[in-house]
């Protein structure tokens, strides 16, 4: 009985330590990467919401991630080709600008896991991530519109595509939901990769805003917020921060912001990899999926009336259930209201 008993704690110890071998060989087989797009991994924005996910990744597991910053646009495919022929896997590449270079580079590394955030790039070995920005934009339209004094609000863009155009559309359908009367002056800051990474410029078109009345500016602009955000703190007008949560960054002056968890989608795409569950194809993430909502916390309490809250809480039910649509602009190239 004693030697049966030992027999069987012994085969118990050693199946356990095999699994645990295993387990440990299976996640060393993961070899993550990121390339970030222009604007950098500080961006206080869109690239460093996407560094915070992989960050978390890697002090969980313990897995180091290799990492690049594109400064022009001529490195995006040699980058990612680089990071294959290193046999890292998943790659994750950020940004709609990336979609050429992972797809050729995946068709050449079929047995290699991609990852692109913001665009959809259609084959067996890519996970394509896109969010319903329209959505989130929606709720903080309500609340520039609530918090506006003047009854002019402001949206500043990045470069000028569809894409941020869905920002845009969805903030001014959000503006025009809360009050019809208030009027929304926007502009984009350029039509070049550059236009995400020029604070100064930024903060010129805020102040040109200003000079017209406005008295809360939205930004959908990378790391060229950074700029729209400083001149509202300097001017004394509200600002509504996006992609990260902005409002710790000048509390007092961020109403709120847009929040696109870009974060999650970098940190799953490493982790199901991880875990033998990742999946290619596409994925779309609206308020329903958690993938946008707007940021209240202790940073802007203060800003956000209770009815504000009401009325945000309430139609971002709607939206969840159904009952409200917001237009996405890149389904017609146009918004309509």
């Amino acid at each position: 009985m004693h030697s049966m008993v030992k027999k069987l704690t012994t085969g118990l110890a050693v199946s356990a330590l095999s699994l645990l071998v295993s387990v440990a060989a299976y996640a060393a087989e993961i070899k993550p990467a990121v390339v970030f797009d222009m604007g950098g991994k500080f961006d206080k924005s869109f690239n460093q919401s996407v560094f915070d996910g992989v960050e978390r990744f890697r002090i969980e597991t313990g897995i180091e991630y290799r990492e690049f910053e594109v400064t022009n646009e001529t490195q995006r495919e040699q980058a990612i080709r680089k990071m294959a022929q290193r046999g890292r896997s998943p790659i994750i590449g950020i940004g709609f600008a990336q979609a050429s270079a992972i797809e050729a580079v995946a068709k050449d590394y079929p047995d290699l896991k991609f990852t692109i955030i913001d665009m959809v790039v259609d084959l067996p070995n890519v996970q394509s991530v896109v969010f319903k920005e329209q959505e989130g934009s929606f709720l903080v339209g309500i609340a520039a519109a609530m918090a506006s004094k003047s009854g002019k609000v402001g949206f500043i863009g990045g470069m000028d595509i569809p894409l941020i155009s869905a920002f845009e559309c969805g903030y001014e359908l959000g503006v025009k939901y809360a009050d019809p009367k208030t009027e929304v002056i926007a502009n984009m800051t350029g039509t070049t990769p550059s236009a995400w990474n020029d604070p100064g410029r930024g903060s010129e078109l805020t102040k040109a805003q200003i000079d017209r009345g406005v008295d809360v500016v939205y930004h959908a602009a990378g790391g060229t917020g950074v700029g729209v955000n400083q001149a509202a703190v300097d001017n004394g007008i509200l600002a509504i921060g996006v992609d990260s949560n902005q409002n710790h960054l000048h509390p007092g002056t961020m109403l709120t912001s847009m929040v696109k968890r870009v974060d999650v989608a970098a940190y799953n795409s490493f982790k199901t990899a991880m875990d033998g569950n990742w999946k290619p194809g596409i994925q779309v993430l609206g308020l329903k999926e958690s993938g946008v909502d707007w940021a209240l916390d202790e940073y802007n309490r203060s800003l956000v009336s209770a009815e504000m809250e009401a009325a945000i809480k309430k139609a971002k039910a709607a939206i969840i259930a159904g009952t409200l649509t917001v237009h996405d602009y890149r389904s017609t190239n146009s918004c309509e209201m």
